[in-house]
């Protein structure tokens, strides 16, 4: 198999928001169907912390990507009539630079010595990527929790760049269950012995502080009304328990168990750390004199979509109306859908059908 994946040099050096630059930088990114003459039909997709730029199939590389289900010919964002890309995030491993990348200074891996990362060096970097196709302005510009915070900055540092805007699962801010919870996931990876100042390596490995704050997110991805129905208080059969004191007794635990595994050691741990400090700190009110209607007033683009849900703990919907408040209030036109899907912040995920008609309905109308 063929990789779809493709790569745009960074300006070298690349400034970073919150001091230092990077030298020799590249962002990864897929792409999907065919840039008009025009160059005015592309949408381009920011994800949220751990996804790749896979998002989807394409002719390069079959096999499916994190948005399957909404991607493609014939689906929400259609490909027959859109030419869409997705951006790895600057500072994920996905083919990005990131704390794991060589530092060309010194011929060993940035570690923590990487700039402090901020998601509008994220949507610099994509930036970079959509004027390097010779793409003047997005149809559409797709922002998935913390890609929906990585567009809000992009819309509001590149001003005339975006027509059209689909915020999905987002925030304007981080409020403070939301910074707590990535705050013990942090610290789960610090405390663990083997991260040692980010020094570690294959064979001493942060594992159980990266399954830590993978179960803490997976907890907060989705909502208590779908783990009730999933598991209830369903026991684990005695063969399937763990010999040792205190050890697994109910199903949940073990399904968090695996997810934890699976994700581990498919995720640089300082690369998670700078990515969610990055969510931490991003805030729209920044760009409004500590307001956030303000900092969205900023933001001038004619149409937008703006989809929560209502079982969301991570960001709320009320946060969700904050974003099409603001952006009313600046002059678009905006339409926002508020979902009942119970699986929670994951249900852009999951919950394809809603998500499709909600987002492929407002594309056929921009």
């Amino acid at each position: 198999m063929s990789d779809a994946r493709q790569y745009f040099k960074l300006p070298s050096p690349f400034a970073m928001k919150r001091g230092g630059a990077l030298h020799g930088a590249h962002v990864a990114y897929e792409t999907w169907g065919t840039l008009n003459a025009a160059r005015d039909n592309a949408v381009l997709i920011l994800t949220g912390l751990s996804p790749s730029a896979h998002a989807a199939a394409n002719d390069i590389d079959p096999a499916p990507g994190w948005w399957e289900g909404m991607l493609g010919p014939g689906k929400a964002i259609d490909t027959t009539r859109w030419f869409a890309i997705c951006v790895n995030s600057l500072g994920s491993d996905k083919g990005s630079t990131c704390p794991a990348s060589i530092d060309p200074a010194t011929g060993e891996p940035y570690r923590l010595t990487f700039p402090d990362l901020s998601l509008e060096d994220v949507a610099n970097a994509a930036q970079g990527v959509v004027a390097s196709l010779g793409i003047d302005k997005l149809a559409c510009l797709i922002g998935c929790s913390m890609g929906g915070m990585s567009a809000l900055a992009y819309m509001v540092l590149h001003p005339g760049s975006v027509h059209a805007h689909i915020s999905v699962d987002t925030a304007p801010q981080a409020q403070p269950f939301a910074i707590a919870i990535r705050s013990l996931q942090r610290e789960a990876i610090r405390l663990d012995a083997h991260w040692n100042d980010g020094q570690y390596d294959n064979t001493r490995y942060p594992d159980i502080g990266m399954s830590i704050a993978r179960k803490l997110g997976v907890i907060t991805y989705r909502s208590a009304m779908e783990w009730n129905g999933r598991f209830a208080r369903i026991r684990l059969d005695p063969e399937q328990r763990e010999g040792q004191p205190f050890g697994f007794e109910f199903q949940v635990e073990s399904y968090l168990e695996g997810h934890a595994q699976r994700f581990v050691r498919t995720f640089d741990p300082n690369s998670y750390l700078y990515l969610s400090r990055a969510s931490d700190w991003f805030d729209i009110a920044e760009y409004g004199n500590g307001s956030i209607m303000e900092g969205l007033k900023r933001i001038h683009i004619e149409q937008a979509l703006v989809i929560g849900v209502s079982t969301d703990i991570l960001f709320p919907l009320e946060q969700q109306e904050q974003i099409a408040e603001g952006l009313e209030a600046a002059g678009a036109n905006v339409e926002f859908v508020a979902l009942d899907s119970p699986q929670g912040h994951d249900a852009f995920l999951v919950d394809i059908e809603n998500y499709s008609r909600a987002i492929g309905g407002f594309l056929s109308r921009i």
